[in-house]
């Protein structure tokens, strides 16, 4: 097992690595967020979950915010947030076991007692080489510290695994009410805008209505087993589910030839 501090690996490429300009991030995300009329049934809706992006803020930061300002309003005391391995193959489910993570704002403190217990409930492994250079899940942390500022976190990486198996993990942690879920996901990558749209869409449906079939007519995720798990545990779970924003990185790039698909939803 580790120790010592979490190292920000990405700060400076997907987000700011100052905590002045993080913080102006936020605020054109909120600026912007605060400028769409949304309806009082669902400002009123505290999630249990939700599932946001994970590529660099300039691309999909607004729709990450978007999942945040709902997850806001949840009154936990940890946050766990789970995302797929893109540099380390390895089969299984990987806890973050170091002491505190590093944003620019400030450490956030990861509850390791819990995630000890965790481990030998769910057989979870510590792979270092996930963790150093994931970003899926480290894009998160700064949202984290900035709406969650003293709430300890999980970082929870998987690899090779069966959907259930993960499903299974976060039914157990949303039993536990002081628990909320950050499920990492981008959507298809590098197709045209109009392909692009059309394998979402599949994504889109199956959160929506809490559909696995949907994912398999063509959704092309990059977290497709965190989503597919999250439905299932849902399902499960009895929970409600509510899509909040989807674009794409052309709506940044202004370049549609090829784009990634972002989406955020939440589960209540």
């Amino acid at each position: 097992m580790s120790s010592g501090i979490r190292k920000a690996a990405v700060k400076g490429r997907f987000y700011p690595k100052e905590c002045s300009k993080v913080k102006v991030s936020f605020k054109q995300f909120n600026r912007k967020f605060d400028a769409i009329p949304i309806a009082k049934e669902i400002q009123s809706i505290i999630p249990r979950a939700v599932i946001v992006p994970h590529a660099g803020y300039i691309y999909s930061g607004f729709t990450t915010n978007f999942a945040y300002r709902f997850l806001k309003q949840a009154k936990a005391k940890r946050i766990i947030v789970i995302g797929p391995s893109h540099h380390h193959y390895f089969q299984g489910i990987s806890g973050s076991y170091y002491e505190t993570y590093e944003t620019p704002c400030g450490n956030l403190e990861i509850d390791s007692p819990y995630l000890f217990a965790l481990a030998k409930k769910f057989k979870l492994m510590f792979q270092p080489q996930a963790h150093e250079k994931e970003h899926s899940t480290e894009v998160q942390m700064p949202f984290i510290k900035h709406y969650f500022p003293h709430n300890k976190v999980i970082e929870l990486i998987y690899g090779d695994t069966a959907a259930q198996t993960l499903a299974n993990l976060i039914t157990a942690l949303l039993d536990n009410k002081d628990n909320v879920i950050v499920i990492s996901s981008d959507l298809s990558h590098f197709h045209s805008l109009e392909e692009a749209k059309r394998y979402d869409d599949n994504c889109l449906r199956a959160v929506a209505n809490l559909d696995i079939k949907a994912l398999q007519k063509g959704c092309k995720a990059c977290g497709l087993i965190g989503i597919q798990a999250m439905i299932l545990a849902a399902k499960q779970l009895k929970l409600s589910s509510k899509l909040l924003d989807y674009r794409t990185s052309a709506d940044a790039s202004g370049d549609s030839s090829s784009v990634v698909g972002y989406m955020s939803a939440m589960f209540y």
